[in-house]
């Protein structure tokens, strides 16, 4: 009898649906996945999609409307000269703030998963963090005005009695300029704080995943510290660099606001993208500018999973 009060169908729709969901687990896992998977597939990758379309079309010179007409020559124009400066300052700023904030970011993530403990822990999750609390115009603004020539780093230096290093510095061609506010290493300092967290996260976490046994026993073995790092503990935390270089080599790559703010009149695909969907009202060479990040993230990617930089995650 107790069999049959169990099997018994309890009464009500949402009972008759709640029996049915039980006795059918693979329907209860289609509808919970199906919301987030019919936004993933309309908005994001109907909005890719729409995106590369929009991208081999082109634009009539003598009209400015746009010809539907499928042509790569949108594309063509990307290896103009003035084109491809932009898509080179782009990728070497990105490949810069990467590396810098990895260099950064490593002795930190280490010191946070080898020896903090207790509060300690607590306190650098706290200062990694609390930086992403703070609203984004806000940090940049402020980091506008420490970096102005009339500035608190202006200031710093001046009262070190080196004010000269810091015009010695701006003087340097390319990465120099009037102030560190206007010049590309000031838009790379900026980019490197903002985008630090991203990377100390990630490479903390897989410290943390690095078994102590296995340096132990390369101590044990006789492997100095310096071959211990280099052999166990660097490879096994390849995974958590690359996974945060993923984050500030793409951040960076589509920024527009940063240089926008804090730099020279010199543009970034971000910029361009913005100046010709808005002002120029070139929307095809604006979407074959926002391929260009695609492209090389997806040859980044390929080229982190051929050297293996993902078996161990």
């Amino acid at each position: 009898m107790t069999a049959a009060v169990i099997a018994a169908p309890r009464p009500g729709a949402l009972g008759r649906l709640s029996d049915a969901l039980f006795r059918h687990p693979g329907l209860l896992l289609a509808l919970l996945l199906a919301p987030p998977l019919l936004w993933l597939g309309v908005v994001y990758l109907g909005s890719l999609v729409a995106l590369l379309a929009q991208s081999l079309f082109s634009i009539d010179e003598f009209t400015g409307q746009i010809d539907r007409t499928l042509t790569l020559s949108t594309y063509g124009e990307l290896l103009r000269l003035a084109n491809l400066d932009i898509i080179a300052r782009t990728v070497l700023m990105a490949a810069a703030v990467t590396i810098a904030d990895a260099l950064i970011a490593f002795p930190i993530a280490y010191y946070a998963a080898t020896y903090a403990r207790g509060r300690t822990k607590a306190l650098f999750y706290f200062l990694v963090m609390m930086p992403l609390w703070s609203a984004y115009l806000v940090k940049v603004y402020a980091w506008k005005l420490l970096l102005a020539k009339e500035g608190v780093v202006g200031w710093v230096f001046d009262a070190l009695g080196i004010g000269v290093v810091l015009d010695a510095i701006l003087a340097i061609p390319v990465i120099g300029g009037p102030s560190l506010s206007t010049s590309y290493l000031g838009t790379f300092l900026v980019f490197a704080y903002v985008w630090l967290p991203y990377m100390i996260l990630p490479i903390q976490a897989s410290l943390e995943r690095v078994p102590k046994s296995l340096v132990e026993a390369s101590a044990d073995l006789g492997a100095s510290p310096r071959v211990a790092f280099r052999t166990v503990i660097l490879p096994l935390a390849l995974p958590g660099v690359v996974a945060g270089s993923i984050f500030t080599f793409s951040l960076t790559l589509g920024d527009f606001i940063i240089p926008q703010i804090v730099g020279g009149s010199t543009l970034f695909i971000g910029q361009a993208v913005l100046i010709h969907q808005g002002t120029a009202g070139n929307i095809p060479l604006a979407a074959a500018f926002t391929v260009v990040p695609i492209v090389v993230m997806g040859l980044y990617l390929w080229g982190a999973k051929r050297l293996g930089a993902f078996d161990a995650l």
